[in-house]
Parts: C-alpha cells; sequence; structure tokens
C-alpha cells in the first residue's frame, strides 16, 4: 500500500454551503426534506447546496467540482445540461404548458410507451414516483374491490407506501404489509394469510431493500410472483420508478420477460424533468373511467412530456443504455478487483447502471469504516451516497469511471490503514 493512496485527504472548502445551510433551516423544516438533508450523507463533509451541473459532475456553491454517481437519486440518465432536451422545452414555453386542457404532446407520448413497454395498453402521465405508484395501488383497490397491499422495498412517501412514521394514522399502515425480496415462500404465506384481501402486489423488480445490496432478481423469482398474483386473483404492479428507461427501454420487465398488470416509470424518463408515468393493462386501467378519482392541477403541464419525448428520443437514437451497460459492467468488474485487493470487508452488488458497495458487519467498526470511506471520496471529487445505491450516467466519460475508481480504491487503503480487521 503506497504512502500516497493511504494519506488522509483535507476537508473540502464548504464556507458557502455551511452558511446557506443556517439560513435554510431558519426557512424550513430541517433545512431541506428528507433524503437530501446531511445526515444522510457524512455531516461536515458534504456540500448541501450544488450551483449547477455539467456532464457527469455537479459543482457546488463553493465551486468544488464533483463527478455525481447519485444523480440527483436517479433521473439523471443522459448528464447535466442537456441542450436537446432544454431546446425543445423552451420552444414549448412559447406556446404556453398550463392549461385547463390538454394538450397534444399527451397522445404522442402515451402512445410511445405504449410501444416501448410491455405491459403498457393505457397511460396516465403524473409528476412523481409517488404520485405514480400511489395511483397504481388505488387502480389495484378498484379494480378488486379488495384494500391490503403487499410491497416489497420502498415506494414512495405516501400514507400507505410508509410504516412507523409520525402522522401516519395506524389504520393506512394496516392495509400495507411488506414481505422479503427473493423470497417467495414469504409471499406466498402472507397471500394465504389474508386470502380474498390482497388488492395488490407492488414489487421493484430489481430489489433495493433501504440500505442494502441492490439485487437482480433470482433465477424463477419473478415469474414466481406473476404465478402467485394470478393465483390469488391480485394485481401486479411492478415499481419501475428506477429501472424504467435504465434496465432497458421496456424497464426490467422487458429485460427479465415477466410482464404485470401495471407498472410505473419515472425518474430517467425526462433527464429530470418532474414525470413519471403508470401503464398497464386496459381491463385494469379502465377503472379510472368511472370507478376510480385520478386528478391533478399539474398533472397536463406539458414541459415535461416534451422533455421525456425528447429523451426517449436521444435514448434510443444514441443507443444509451448499451453504453450504460457496457460501461457498467467493466465499472462493476473492476470494483470487485479493487475491493477484493483491498482486504476491506465490504460486499460489492448491484448491476451495472446501478452498483453498490455495502460495509460489512464483521466486527463494531463497520460504521467508522463507511463513514471514512464517504468522507474519503467526497474530498478527492467523488460524490455517491452511504446509503442508496449509485447510478451510472451516459454523462459519465470513460476518464471519469477511471477516476472514479482510483478514487475508491485510495479510500479504502485509508479505510484499511486506519481499522485493520483482526
Amino acid at each position: 500500500m503506497s504512502e500516497q493512496t493511504s494519506t488522509q485527504m483535507p476537508r473540502l472548502n464548504l464556507t458557502r454551503s455551511m452558511a446557506m445551510y443556517e439560513e435554510a433551516k431558519r426557512l424550513t423544516p430541517g433545512g431541506m426534506m428528507g433524503i437530501r438533508r446531511p445526515y444522510n450523507f457524512v455531516v461536515g463533509e458534504y456540500p448541501i447546496f450544488i450551483e449547477r451541473g455539467h456532464g457527469g459532475h455537479i459543482v457546488d456553491v463553493d465551486g468544488n467540482d464533483y463527478i455525481d454517481m447519485l444523480c440527483a437519486y436517479g433521473p439523471i440518465i443522459l448528464g447535466y445540461d442537456e441542450p436537446e432536451i432544454n431546446d425543445a422545452v423552451k420552444a414549448q414555453m412559447d406556446k404556453g404548458f398550463c392549461f385547463s386542457l390538454v394538450q397534444p404532446i399527451q397522445n404522442q407520448l402515451q402512445e410511445r410507451l405504449t410501444r416501448l413497454i410491455p405491459s403498457a395498453e393505457m397511460v396516465i402521465l403524473v409528476k412523481t414516483g409517488s404520485d405514480a405508484t400511489s395511483v397504481a395501488v388505488r387502480i389495484a383497490r378498484g379494480a378488486t374491490d379488495r384494500d391490503l397491499i403487499l410491497r416489497c422495498g420502498y415506494h414512495g412517501w405516501h400514507d400507505w407506501a410508509v410504516e412507523n412514521h409520525g402522522g401516519v394514522p395506524q389504520a393506512f399502515q394496516d392495509l400495507t404489509e411488506e414481505f422479503a425480496y427473493g423470497d417467495l415462500a414469504d409471499l406466498e404465506a402472507r397471500l394465504e394469510g389474508n386470502k380474498d384481501r390482497v388488492a395488490g402486489i407492488i414489487i421493484t423488480p430489481v430489489g433495493h431493500p433501504l440500505a442494502a445490496p441492490v439485487m437482480a432478481p433470482p433465477a424463477g423469482y419473478l415469474e414466481g410472483v406473476r404465478a402467485l398474483a394470478d393465483r390469488y386473483g391480485a394485481v401486479l404492479i411492478f415499481d419501475e420508478i428506477r429501472t424504467g428507461f435504465r434496465v432497458s427501454m421496456g424497464g426490467a420487465q422487458q429485460r427479465y420477460g415477466v410482464t404485470p398488470d401495471l407498472s410505473t416509470f419515472g425518474k430517467a424518463m425526462a433527464n429530470g424533468y418532474p414525470i413519471s408515468a403508470v401503464v398497464g393493462k386496459e381491463k385494469y386501467m379502465k377503472v379510472c373511467e368511472s370507478k376510480v378519482f385520478i386528478s391533478s392541477t399539474f398533472f397536463p403541464n406539458s414541459l415535461e412530456m416534451v422533455a421525456a419525448m425528447k429523451c426517449l428520443d436521444i435514448l434510443e437514437r444514441e443507443k444509451t443504455l448499451d453504453t450504460i451497460w457496457e460501461r457498467g459492467t467493466r465499472f462493476l468488474e473492476e470494483l470487485e478487483r479493487l475491493v477484493a485487493d483491498s482486504g476491506v470487508p465490504v460486499t460489492v452488488s448491484g448491476i451495472p447502471p446501478m452498483p453498490f458497495l455495502t460495509f460489512d458487519r464483521v466486527d463494531s467498526h463497520y460504521k467508522a469504516r463507511r463513514e471514512r470511506f464517504y468522507t474519503e471520496t467526497i474530498r478527492r471529487g467523488l460524490f455517491i451516497q452511504p446509503f442508496h445505491h449509485w447510478y451510472i450516467c451516459a454523462g459519465h466519460t470513460e476518464a471519469d469511471l477511471a477516476r472514479a475508481l482510483q478514487i475508491i480504491r485510495e479510500a479504502l487503503a485509508v479505510v484499511a490503514a486506519a481499522f485493520p480487521t483482526a
């Protein structure tokens, strides 16, 4: 281990970020909402306010430039400041984008989604991932006249999707039940124990339990979930908010060959513009014509639809996902090699577009190892998150990914020196 790679880096200058954070805490609870709060990173080491983005990089308000492998938690698939998308959105602004009625772009985008996504016979366009999963759950309940939802992993912040949080009535929590990803026996037991009560099963086809390794579906698992949903009369919902337009153009359902009844798509759909979609089989989607109410002032806004159309244009024209998978495969392979060489007890997980490292609980130092690692990576200019998987986007050049690997190698060397294993 060389002296250079095992040397800790000095702390970044974050003066403006920290001052803005103090101001923000006077203006909004916690300074910002949820997962963007500093305690989700390494307090005092990470920037809090970002000035701009370019390609696969972000620049904070203090002028520090980072390779960004968090990609705004997933929406950035092409890269920041994509001129084709921005120009298309600006042109739409001249026509207007918020009306009492819908604009023609809605039909165009919805038709395109029915062409791309195996489960998409009809489409509802909304704004956020939580919007989409909540619409899908409401459709499942309306279509089956049942109430219980079996869920797996994170599906948003609405009342039905969270538990053990203040402000969520117990009555809502009692209408959802969580099952373990990859365990068909667990799912079957929950279906059997709630016969004729389960309206829907919602699952992210590529598993991502909170703060745990990202998991590709085990052989036969998604097929088994599909069969169980059919046997018990439950609507099968794939939450593809993260995997859509990243795992493949038709989502994980296309890559792994299992078609759900309903699906939700978002994040990478418009390279950062706020739009998501619920797609599904006509017999279920049709309940929204009479039985199920869905409405919002801003769902029909067209700027995001234009951004989505242009993003899909680029993804198809440039075969972007092929490039991401090729680069991601090499990145993941090299990550496994350098982790093995480091001797640090960490586990490499994920799929090529979404890699991650988990610090193994081999002794009492695993949290300290994790904090030291992420301290060293951010100080060296790599923006990743301790509790969320990373992303590879088209804006990451070969040089960016090579530099990211070198930073990870150096950070692991610091960890190895500071916290040797027995």
